[in-house]
C-alpha cells in the first residue's frame, strides 16, 4: 500500500530513503550522523515507519574513500517527490554536505529511493537512466529527479538494509522485491554490507 489517510484526513504517501555517511559531521561519527539525520527527517515532514540496522560498506567506487555507514528507512509524508527531495537536500546541507565532486567522501548522503508509485520523469526516460553504462554513470548525472532511484537494483549497500526496512515493497516498474533484486546481484556482491553492533554504531567520532 502506498497511500494512507492520517487523522487530519490528509493523504500521506509511503516512500523509502537511503542514508549514508563516510565523514564526520557536526553530529559526530558517520554512525551518529546517520542516526541524527533520521531525527532531522522527522522534524522536516517525514514520519519514519520502519528503519533498518546500520551497515558498514566499502565506499563506491572502490578506493574512493573510507567505509560508509548505510541504512534505509521507510517514511510517510504529505510532500510530493520534488518537495521531498528538496527537504532531504536541506538536511544534507545542515550536516555539512557539499556537492563539489561526485562520489567524494561526504558527511551525509540522503537518496530518495521511491515515493508511492511515482515513475519520474516517465518510463522511457527512467529506462534510459537505468540502462546507463557504468562508465557513463561516472561522468553523467541527471539534472532532474529520477524515481524510483535508477541504481537501487545495482547497490548491495541499498538493497540489504532495504530488505529489512521494506521487505514487501515492489518496484513500480520491474515488480521486484528487495529480495528478488538481491538474488539478481553477482554472487560476490551479496555479502558486502556488514551489520554494525550497537557498541560500534555508538562509538564517538575520532578526534
Amino acid at each position: 500500500m502506498v497511500l494512507q489517510v492520517n487523522e487530519r484526513h490528509v493523504i500521506d504517501t509511503i516512500g523509502g530513503v537511503a542514508l549514508g555517511s563516510n565523514a564526520a559531521s557536526r553530529a559526530g561519527s558517520p554512525a551518529r550522523t546517520v542516526t541524527a539525520a533520521m531525527r532531522a527527517m522527522e522534524r522536516c515532514g517525514f514520519v519514519i515507519l520502519r528503519r533498518s540496522r546500520l551497515y558498514r560498506t566499502a565506499a563506491f567506487p572502490a578506493g574512493s574513500g573510507p567505509d560508509f555507514v548505510n541504512a534505509v528507512v521507510t517514511v510517510s509524508t504529505t510532500m510530493g517527490p520534488r518537495d521531498a527531495l528538496a527537504a532531504l537536500h536541506e538536511i544534507e546541507a545542515a550536516f555539512g554536505r557539499r556537492r563539489h565532486r561526485r562520489w567524494a567522501p561526504r558527511a551525509l548522503d540522503l537518496d530518495l529511493l521511491w515515493l508511492g508509485d511515482s515513475v519520474l520523469p516517465g518510463r522511457s526516460e527512467w529506462q534510459r537512466w537505468r540502462k546507463l553504462a557504468p562508465e557513463r554513470q561516472r561522468a553523467e548525472a541527471p539534472d532532474e529527479l529520477i524515481l524510483p532511484h535508477p541504481r537501487i537494483a545495482d547497490r548491495p549497500f541499498v538493497l540489504v538494509p532495504l530488505a529489512e526496512a521494506a521487505p514487501d515493497w515492489h518496484h513500480p516498474v520491474t515488480g521486484q522485491t528487495p529480495a528478488d533484486m538481491i538474488r539478481s546481484l553477482p554472487a560476490g556482491a551479496r555479502g558486502g554490507p556488514r551489520a554494525m553492533s550497537l557498541s560500534l554504531a555508538n562509538r564517538p567520532a575520532r578526534r
